[in-house]
Order: C-alpha cells, then structure tokens, then sequence
C-alpha cells in the first residue's frame, strides 16, 4: 500500500510510530517527504499535502479546526468539501477568508489542531444548512460516538432552536446519506413515511410512503451491472406485489430534493385519483 492511500484511510494524518508500524519505516518517510509526497505539519505527525494546509493554518495561528474542516478528521459523512477553513481561535484573532467559530469548551482531539467531536458538530448545528449539519450529526450518533441527549443539553434557549430542530431528524439507522436526506424532504413535506420496510416478495426497501409508494434511493453501487439485475428484478416484485415504486439517485436527492418530493406527490396524487387501478 501506498502511504498517500494509508493516510488517506486515516483523515489524511497519522503519527509517525502509526507510520512505521504499518511498515513505513523512518528512511522511507524521508524520501517521502523529499518527494513532496507527505508533509511534516508537527513533531512525530505525518500528512498529505492536501490536509496539510488546513492543520498548518490552525498550527500558525495557535486555533482549532472545527465544523465541516474537522469533519474528515472524524470521518463523518458531508455533502460538500469546506470552501474555506473553519476555525476556532480562542481570543485571537483568526486570518483573513476562514469561518471563525466560538471557543471549544470540550476537550481537544488528543494529538492534532482539532476541536473535539462536540463543539465540531454543536459548530456545524449553528453555521451549516440544516441538511449539512444534519448528515455529520446521522453519522457520529448512529456509530454511537456521540448521543443526541448530550447535545440537547449543550443547546438550550431560543438562539439553539433551529440547531435542536436537526437533532430531531436524525434517524436511528441510514445506510447512506441519501437516507438520511430523503427522509428529511419527505418528513418535511408531511408524508407519512415508514423506512425499512419489509415488502412480500421484495424484502426490505429504503422507504413505503402513504402505504402504498415504495421508493428506493440509488447509490453508486447500483450502477452496476449485478445490481442493476437485482434492482429490477426487485421493481418487478414491488409492482406484481401491488406496490407502486420510484428510484431516485444521488443527483435527484442531493441536488434537486424539491423535484424528488414532487414527483412523489404527484404520484400519490394519480393514485387517489384511480388512475392505477384495474380497468
């Protein structure tokens, strides 16, 4: 394995005895870095050239990443890669162009220019978009990092009332952050949604909407040609069972929600209106 491939597995960082006892020992890490291949951002601590901008940038100005920085460090799921560095300076004053945050009164990441996991997601919860927020906060509490109570209790008062709101469309299991999203649009759209649900003859399906409409969210991984088989043959079962049923992919969930929720309405429209019924 490649060292870029490991410390891309490790948030893009690793200590150098992590390093070595992966079998990168000490003259390979100076050819590395000779090369430009990795980067030294402190004593005993590796990273890409990549990652490294952000940590040296928190390491200059004595501040910790938080929100969507920090969130790789944490591996937590995102929509969108940061546009600029988020940081938490304490008192000092934080350079031009970053998205400055409040202190962190929670503990630190142990070794690197991190805020900890809950002032990194109480962060996202007051500056990203709902659905931003909401897929970091999906995957830290449904790996049991974190619980929703704790961060409940950290956001009290009126100014944390939208914040709270996230914490109430967090589900107890997402598969993927397409789950995690449509389920969010399909809530807020009033629908009365059950997830998971088990379909005679189909199996298990990402949502049955009204009790009649099964709609599927496809990842990458349907793309591919076994998949594609099993999805269809899956179609063929939800319609001979008596279930209508729509697909909807990354595009369609992430970037145009609001088409995604029409289109579901609209056929739940046609079918109070008959119009599937035998003739």
């Amino acid at each position: 394995m490649e060292i870029e491939t490991f410390l891309g597995e490790r948030a893009g960082v690793a200590r150098a005895s992590t390093l070595r006892g992966a079998g990168f020992p000490r003259t390979y890490l100076d050819k590395a870095l000779a090369a430009g291949r990795i980067v030294r951002i402190r004593r005993g601590i590796y990273s890409t050239p990549r990652e490294a901008g952000a940590f040296g940038m928190a390491l200059q100005h004595n501040a910790l990443l938080t929100c969507l920085s920090a969130a790789p460090t944490y591996r937590l799921w995102t929509l969108h890669e940061a546009s600029s560095v988020h940081l938490s300076p304490g008192h000092k004053a934080a350079p031009p162009g970053t998205r400055v945050h409040g202190r962190c009164p929670h503990p630190a990441h142990p070794w690197l220019p991190v805020a900890g996991l809950a002032d990194v997601l109480i962060h996202s919860l007051r500056c990203l978009p709902t659905v931003e927020s909401l897929v970091m906060l999906q995957c830290a509490a449904q790996r049991g990092d974190i619980t929703l109570e704790f961060l409940r209790r950290k956001l009290p008062g009126n100014r944390n009332a939208r914040a709270r709101s996230v914490l109430d469309s967090v589900i107890p299991r997402a598969d993927s952050i397409l789950e995690v999203l449509a389920n969010y649009h399909f809530r807020r759209a009033g629908l009365h949604v059950r997830r998971h649900a088990e379909i005679p003859g189909v199996g298990e399906v990402d949502f049955l909407i009204e009790d009649c409409l099964v709609v599927e969210t496809d990842g990458d991984t349907h793309l591919e040609p076994r998949q594609v088989k099993k999805d269809r043959k899956r179609n063929n079962a939800t319609l001979v069972g008596g279930h209508l049923g729509l697909r909807f992919g990354y595009a369609d969930v992430v970037h145009h929600p609001e088409q995604m929720v029409a289109k579901v309405l609209e056929v739940l429209e046609l079918s109070r209106q008959g119009a599937f019924s035998a003739r």
